[in-house]
């Protein structure tokens, strides 16, 4: 009966940290989409110009760097809201030339954000009500994620805009999976730390919107 009780605890103790991770995870999300949408009003606002892609990448892995090295400190906050306001300050000068260049420019963001949107709560939902086990997709995922990264960075060199589709197509379908993956890690207790859980999921989203915005762009905007 001991053991029993013990066990019981265990689980119970088990639950509510994986309880605890999720919710965590879910509102310091919130937060940071807030405060990337803020970011990136702000450089629509201003004009800002788009930056270089390459500055952009190594501030951005700078900055994922040093999120995971303070993840487990209140630093660890300060990091996280520090990349993804960044994050979000690159978005200001896309959506400006989707305003700009587009006649249904905003009905295209706004159909991505919602898409986006969509993708997220569906699949969390997926994982949540079924709590089956993605582990196995990881190293999939790993592995096409690397490549799609480098064929992205293949398509600053050359100009191929079906190669530039076929990235957004293969960015969309990886972060969905991503999505699922974590959200998973974090229901059987594979993912503890709720800020790198937060970063995932904010990622996975920004390459989900920025990829369906290009798709629309390409398949159904009007130039003006």
């Amino acid at each position: 009966m001991a053991s029993g009780g013990v066990l019981s605890g265990r689980r119970l103790e088990s639950v509510l940290a994986t309880n605890a991770v999720l919710r965590n995870t879910y509102v310091l999300l919130g937060l940071t989409m807030l405060f990337s949408a803020l970011m990136s009003g702000v450089a629509m606002m201003s004009a800002a110009p788009a930056l270089n892609p390459f500055v952009t990448i190594i501030a951005y892995f700078a900055l994922l760097f040093l999120t995971n090295y303070l993840r487990n400190s209140a630093w660890g906050l300060m990091s996280v809201f520090a990349l993804t306001g960044f994050m979000g300050y690159t978005l200001g000068p896309i959506l400006n030339y989707y305003i700009r260049g587009f006649s249904n420019g905003q009905e295209l963001i706004m159909t991505s954000l919602g898409a986006t949107g969509l993708i997220f709560f569906a699949l969390s939902a997926y994982a949540l009500t079924t709590r089956k086990d993605f582990s196995f997709a990881s190293g999939f995922l790993m592995v096409g994620m690397l490549v799609a990264f480098l064929a992205s960075i293949a398509t600053l060199f050359f100009h191929m805009p079906v190669l530039m589709l076929v990235v957004s197509a293969m960015f969309v379908l990886l972060s969905s999976g991503i999505i699922l993956l974590k959200t998973s890690e974090i229901i059987h207790g594979g993912e503890t730390n709720y800020i790198m859980a937060t970063v995932t999921l904010y990622v996975a989203l920004y390459n989900i919107f920025l990829s369906l915005l290009n798709l629309l762009g390409a398949f159904g905007g009007n130039r003006d």
